[in-house]
């Protein structure tokens, strides 16, 4: 039998009325959560993902405004920017989309969003809190993954996953949430000797490397979960196409559940970033409420 189809965009939906109940809540009470999206320069590569965040946002109940600055704008002038809409309380996220010019190196960028304003979950000490498995606002896409799996009926307690791929954003995050829910996780990257021993053993594979069908049928256990984080480019007799880091009719013919791409990962991924909107505001509110009744005492 082929594999499950595991529907993102219906994961996705359920998220986002979650969302949109949470944040009619906050909105009730003067806190209307609210995402500002800062692009840098030549924005084509980037709108279709800001299109798709703003539509997410509205339909979540999210405001959301993206802001385009030009490209020779200074590394010090987009810090201060940063550091503005971190004292404006009306701001609850900050999304720094890519790619940016070359003189921006985005890292810098992201440890100037503060911490609570950090929904991408990509500041080191959102990063740095997994480890502790205290999930606050965590990396969207890797929070994504994890939380696909966790839709299936499999024990998360022992259950063996591979993780390929080891990016500071989404192997190295989802294998520390893996571990943080029970799980035995093994990560493989291009070091690793031999990635099919490890993938075969596994009772999930993730994949997240920017390979086109580097996982093949072959290299999965009958039954296994793959959940595909990969988003490729790729020219067919048909045209362009889009296509994971897994191929899809090899993998499908072995494992017990399977994602697509599109329509996998990606939709939970935007739902995730609403998610921590949500959480991002309700954080802050928190925050201003203390720190307003420090003041009265």
């Amino acid at each position: 039998m082929r594999a499950a189809l595991i529907d993102g965009k219906a994961i996705a939906a359920d998220m986002r009325a979650q969302v949109c109940q949470q944040a009619e809540e906050l909105a009730s009470a003067g806190w209307q959560p609210k995402l500002v999206s800062v692009s840098v320069g030549d924005t084509a590569a980037a709108e279709l993902y800001v299109r798709n965040q703003q539509r997410s946002a509205e339909s979540a109940g999210v405001a959301f405004e993206a802001r385009t600055y030009p490209a020779e704008t200074s590394l010090e002038q987009l810090t201060g920017i940063l550091h503005g809409l971190n004292a404006d309380p009306r701001v609850n996220g900050i999304i720094i989309q890519r790619p940016l010019p070359a003189h921006i190196p985005v890292k810098v960028l992201q440890k100037a969003v503060h911490p609570l304003k950090d929904v991408e979950g990509m500041h080191p000490a959102s990063i740095g809190n997994i480890v502790y498995n205290d999930l606050a606002l965590g990396p969207c896409t890797a929070v994504a993954a994890v939380e696909i799996l966790k839709t299936l009926p499999l024990p998360m307690e022992g259950l063996n996953v591979t993780v390929i791929g080891h990016s500071e954003i989404v192997g190295k995050p989802i294998a520390f949430l893996l571990m943080g829910l029970g799980a035995t996780v093994t990560v493989c990257h291009h070091m690793t000797r031999s990635v099919a021993m490890h993938s075969r053993a596994a009772d999930a594979v993730f994949v997240a490397v920017g390979k086109p069908g580097l996982v093949t049928g072959d290299m999965l256990k009958p039954g296994a979960a793959q959940i595909d984080i990969g988003i490729n480019r790729i020219e067919t007799p048909e045209g362009p196409k889009t296509v994971g880091d897994a191929d899809f009719d090899s993998c499908a013919e072995v494992a017990g559940w399977i994602t697509p791409v599109p329509g996998g990962v990606g939709p939970v991924t935007v739902a995730t970033l609403m998610k921590n909107a949500v959480l991002a505001t309700r954080l802050q509110m928190d925050h201003y409420r203390a720190a307003f009744a420090n003041t009265e005492v």
